[in-house]
């Protein structure tokens, strides 16, 4: 309950105010996190664009083209790549707001993709945000690749209690949102 000075009392409920609703997504967070990361000559780690094929483009103005057909070339790998300490980095993000990360969310050429980097000797993981707990995961994309590949015919989701217990917690930080390299720093230098 707030209590304001005009003497009115209003409910509020945590979750609206909690840092899970503070109008940032989680690519915009990593965004931010590895803009900071390469301004500080910490890491160069970038989002990869969407490989799309433009069928049509609108032209009002030359100043306000605006597309209107495009379609996916090929399917997309993961979301971010770069490199740090010497070592290739290669990630995919995920936000889920449930309490179990759906399994389709994590498509077949992902999979081999994430497998044929960690072959060639890149540093390899996902970022997995669950929304309504506020939480965001480092996974270790060896351990999604084995669940994935793994997986029963019944399994479609792993549960958040896997999380917890087998991933590394990030923790929130308005200066860097999604400090990864901390966790890189703890697993493999």
């Amino acid at each position: 309950m707030i209590n304001y000075p005009n003497g009115k009392k209003r409910k509020y409920n945590a979750l609206k105010i909690s840092q899970a609703n503070r109008g940032m997504t989680l690519e915009k967070d990593l965004n931010r996190s590895n803009k900071y990361f390469l301004e500080k000559n910490i890491a160069n780690i970038h989002k990869k664009p969407t490989p799309i094929q433009i069928v049509s483009v609108d032209y009002p103005k030359r100043s306000a083209a605006k597309i209107t057909e495009a379609y996916f070339k090929v399917a997309s790998t993961t979301d971010y790549n770069g490199v740090y300490k010497g070592r290739a980095i290669d990630f995919e993000a995920k936000e889920c707001s449930q309490k179990s990360f759906p399994l389709k969310s994590i498509h077949q050429h992902q999979i081999q993709h994430l497998k044929s980097v960690i072959h060639h000797g890149a540093i390899a993981f996902m970022i997995i945000r669950f929304t309504s707990l506020d939480e965001t995961f480092f996974v270790n994309a060896k351990d999604i690749i084995n669940i994935y590949e793994n997986k029963e015919k019944t399994r479609k989701s792993i549960p958040y209690s896997w999380f917890k217990k087998n991933c590394h917690l990030i923790p929130f930080n308005l200066l860097v949102p999604v400090n990864y390299i901390k966790v890189l720093d703890e697993l493999y230098f």
